[in-house]
């Protein structure tokens, strides 16, 4: 089998068990692997550490699929690990009251680069790296047979499939065609999600939890959703009694999406405002006029992938938070999220905090915010807690 040799002090992360391994780290690769091939990972010493999925056009050149030397990674492998996964969340289904699931996350499931999402009686997967590339025709069998799923649906048009030198691809795998969206519940609310177009595989499934804590919150709040997307804080926020609700977003089409759900959840729509304008200009405005709200709900976009881009990632989250605060009525709530994998949660934390003192505010967290438990994230991969927010209170 081929090997990445490792330079000398560099399996220390391996041996804590981090699933990643970084090019810098490979003093050179001996024999010749296939893209996506398994290999094994020795020390300098040549001191068997892993196997690992072999990446060449990626920064991260390996992504480990087991620690067990005498382990063998084929489809028997894959359809454990699988099976594994989804096992776990029937052992976890009191977490989530849903039929809009996570089945396996990636790396925190012992498949690096593989995401299953079912919603309802469709399925969504995404291959998102060379290993699971490599092994894509075995794991749409395995996933076929025992899920029994009708419909498997492909969203692998993430730009990560580029860093990993992949084309992007979507497009119907098995099944008959998918409806424009599929209708899914979630917590008792209604949701149409579009798997062909939509953002991710179609909806924010990591997002739930935090949904359900905006409509605990919303009695007789002025709440303004900002990068509200088809409306999923919106319309939680309304069935919490929200005095009124203002989505913001740049997109007409996720805008009419929002409109058609709050009415198909039979919601007041005359408490609601659309507007479509760029959240960062739009906030700017509500600051010069002196518009004020009670709960302001900030869950943009990934502003930085990797943690190369945290420089310029870092200045937008600062704008945003800082703006938010100009318009927050004292005593008021702000919801506050990062998605990007290049922005820990200590480091949000420190950007929200300077947007704070730069407004001039004094605040305080009430709770830390993560993504849902179908999301898990391994202890030893903290880079999987990706979704990290605060509800933030202005104290004066």
């Amino acid at each position: 089998m081929a090997e990445l040799v490792l330079k000398p002090g560099r399996e220390r992360s391996l041996i804590r068990r981090h699933p990643w391994i970084f090019s810098g780290a490979v003093v050179k690769v001996v024999g010749d692997p296939q893209f996506g091939e398994t290999v094994d990972v020795v020390s300098s010493s040549r001191e068997f550490l892993a196997k690992a999925a072999y990446s060449p056009n990626s920064n991260i050149i390996g992504r480990i699929w087991t620690w067990k030397e005498n382990e063998k990674v084929d489809p028997i492998f894959l359809q454990e690990k699988l099976l594994k996964a989804i096992e776990s969340r029937h052992g976890t289904r009191n977490l989530f009251n849903t039929d809009a699931i996570r089945l396996v996350h990636g790396e925190s499931d012992g498949l690096p680069g593989l995401i299953l999402d079912q919603y309802a009686d469709a399925f969504v997967v995404q291959f998102l790296s060379a290993g699971v590339e490599y092994w894509k025709e075995e794991i749409i069998e395995i996933i076929k047979n025992e899920t029994r799923a009708t419909v498997l649906y492909e969203r692998s048009d993430m730009d990560v499939r580029e860093l990993e030198g992949l084309p992007l691809v979507s497009g119907l795998i098995f099944g008959k065609q998918l409806p424009d969206r599929v209708s899914v519940t979630e917590n008792g609310v209604r949701y149409l999600v579009d798997i062909t177009h939509g953002h991710k595989t179609g909806f924010y499934i990591d997002q739930r939890d935090n949904r359900f804590l905006a409509k605990m919150i919303t009695g007789d709040l002025e709440v303004l959703d900002c990068f509200s997307y088809t409306g999923g804080f919106s319309i939680n926020a309304l069935l919490g009694n929200a005095k009124s609700v203002r989505l913001v977003d740049s997109s007409i089409q996720a805008l009419n999406n929002a409109r058609e759900q709050i009415l198909l959840n039979k919601l007041d729509m005359d408490k609601v405002k659309f507007i479509e304008q760029d959240v960062f200009k739009y906030l700017r405005s509500l600051r010069d006029i002196g518009t004020s709200f009670d709960l302001v709900i900030l869950d943009p976009p990934k502003f930085a992938p990797t943690s190369a881009q945290a420089e310029r990632a870092v200045r937008g989250y600062k704008d945003i938070n800082l703006l938010a605060f100009k318009i927050l009525r004292p005593g008021g709530l702000l919801m506050t999220f990062s998605c990007s994998g290049g922005v820990t949660e200590e480091l949000f934390q420190k950007v929200v905090a300077g947007a704070a003192l730069d407004a001039g505010v004094d605040s305080v967290i009430l709770r830390r915010l993560h993504q849902a438990a179908d999301h898990p994230v391994c202890l030893n991969f903290p880079e999987g807690a990706y979704l990290k927010g605060f509800l933030i209170q202005k104290r004066s």
